[in-house]
């Protein structure tokens, strides 16, 4: 029951080819490219000019949401700073 169980074995005759054991110069022809269907890029000017100053603005703006969160976490920090001193010096008031 647990034994494997293969598959019969091929019984496709191996196919003889008979490979030349010399070659000549003219005996190789190379093969053609392929053409692509694919429609190739063309890049003007105007696009290319668009492309940079898209990029630019793009750089820009990351840019500034980086530093703007940034600057939020520091501000965040400095209050917390603040009021756990604020509390630690009400807390220091009563104890005395």
């Amino acid at each position: 029951m647990f034994t494997p169980k293969y598959p019969p074995q091929d019984t496709a005759p191996i196919p003889t080819t008979s490979i030349p054991t010399t070659y000549s110069a003219t005996a190789y022809v190379p093969a053609p490219a392929p053409v692509s269907n694919r429609p190739t890029v063309q890049l003007t000017a105007g696009s290319t000019l668009a492309l940079a100053v898209g990029g630019g603005a793009l750089v820009l703006v990351v840019g500034a949401v980086l530093v703007s969160m940034l600057l939020a976490v520091a501000i965040t920090a400095a209050s917390v700073a603040v009021c756990a001193v604020t509390v630690r010096s009400i807390l220091e008031s009563d104890r005395r």
